[in-house]
């Protein structure tokens, strides 16, 4: 289905290229529809064609080989700030589910941080790491990127770990934690953490995305090199005499984000491996 849905999505791409407005349209009096000529929507063949072209004149390499290598770097940045969001979002929602005060009081914080926007966070995230020393530690560049991917990691990881952890039965399970004279503790790692699962899994899915997206933005606001958000910002400036160059890196912030998402579904069928069928347990 995914094949089927990314044909759909060529096909639909080429069919508006052949019937829009070469300059953008009005609809219902307002300009909205987006222009179909070849600067601002190239052929899908030469998107891809442009992979085996060299990025430079007279260059060795090709971009297909700068790109992989942007996107490797990017990548590890992703899986830095994902660990990391997904860590405190763990922790948040232990803290949450522990303390009923601590949920009433953090949760809409979490929620507002989500809304401050992060190209404007990125260079402040930047000037502090780099005022940050502790003994001999000295703040990388590149821990500023995995940090804003872990800025918008945590959130979904916080929200549907704490979902899981209360979904627990109140009357049957929880009270026989009790009757048998079990710990907070054991109750949270024996009975919370294994209902919670089911919840944790989408969370780590949307989490692990929204990694990628910090880490590409970042590396667009602070002007990280090396990465896929560098790539974007140096081919956006040959938009107008090779516009199927930008499309290269945007193409593998894409595929990133499959990449994230495919590494949870792995994680999650570890996970699950060996919970008994819905049906024999029903």
């Amino acid at each position: 289905m995914f094949v089927l849905a990314l044909l759909l999505v060529v096909a639909l791409w080429e069919l508006y290229k052949l019937i829009g407005p070469q300059d953008g349209g009005k609809l219902f009096g307002l300009t909205i529809l987006p222009r179909a000529n070849d600067i601002a929507m190239p052929h899908v063949w030469e998107m891809l064609s442009r992979y085996a072209q060299p990025e430079r004149r007279g260059a060795s390499g090709s971009i297909a080989l700068v790109v992989l290598a942007g996107a490797w770097f990017t990548l590890r940045l992703a899986l830095t700030g994902f660990v990391l969001g997904t860590l405190i979002g763990i922790g948040l929602a232990v803290l949450m589910t522990r303390y009923k005060v601590v949920e009433r009081g953090l949760l809409p914080y979490l929620v507002i941080s989500q809304t401050v926007p992060l190209i404007a966070l990125a260079p402040l995230v930047v000037s502090w790491g780099g005022k940050l020393h502790i003994g001999g530690f000295e703040w990388p560049r590149w821990l500023s990127a995995a940090v804003l991917g872990a800025f918008l990691a945590f959130f979904p990881v916080a929200v549907g770990t704490l979902k899981g952890l209360t979904s627990a039965p109140q009357a049957a399970s929880l009270e026989l934690m009790d009757s048998l004279a079990a710990s907070w503790r054991q109750t949270l790692f024996r009975l919370r953490f294994p209902a919670a699962v089911p919840f944790m899994i989408p969370a780590l899915k949307l989490a692990a995305t929204a990694s990628v997206i910090g880490v590409v933005v970042a590396e667009i606001s602070t002007g990280l090199a090396g990465g896929v958000g560098r790539l974007i910002i140096e081919y956006a400036r040959e938009a107008t005499s090779d516009p199927a160059k930008v499309f290269t890196a945007v193409f593998a912030a894409a595929a990133l984000g499959l990449v994230m998402a495919g590494i949870v579904a792995v994680i999650d069928l570890a996970a699950m491996r060996n919970r008994p069928p819905k049906e024999s347990v029903e």
